[in-house]
């Protein structure tokens, strides 16, 4: 049977770059791979509630150095590393003047990427799809 985890996954624009966090060796999954801001969606939440939380948590930025400039329909997502489990990921892009990164034991580094530099980094499944549903 089919396991299903909801997922938010939010990328950061500042000056036209895109923000990606490396994920550390400290979470539970995916450990190395370059992602948005992302996290588990918890009982009845609200995505954008919960994006935002993440948000303060991975990088330090408070919800009114952000400016929500799109949110897209959910995308089913699966990974052969993991069968008989998919994620329901919730996508948002915001925009922030704020370049000041602070970083939790979550990722252990991140970069302001151009959008066309993203295939160069190694991604969780889907990254950049995700990313293209929301420019």
């Amino acid at each position: 049977n089919m396991r299903s985890t909801r997922i938010v996954t939010s990328f950061l624009t500042n000056n036209n770059k895109i923000l990606i966090l490396k994920r550390s060796d400290k979470v539970k999954s995916m450990q190395g791979l370059w992602s948005g801001v992302s996290g588990l969606i918890e009982n009845s939440e609200l995505p954008l509630d919960r994006a935002k939380i993440e948000i303060f948590e991975e990088v330090g930025l408070q919800e009114n150095d952000l400016t929500l400039l799109k949110e897209a329909e959910s995308v089913t997502v699966s990974s052969p590393q993991y069968r008989n489990h998919q994620w329901e990921i919730y996508p948002f892009l915001f925009e922030t003047k704020n370049g000041k990164i602070k970083l939790n034991w979550e990722n252990s580094d991140f970069k302001w990427v151009e959008r066309m530099e993203l295939k160069e980094y190694q991604t969780v499944p889907n990254l950049e799809d995700i990313l293209l549903r929301l420019v």
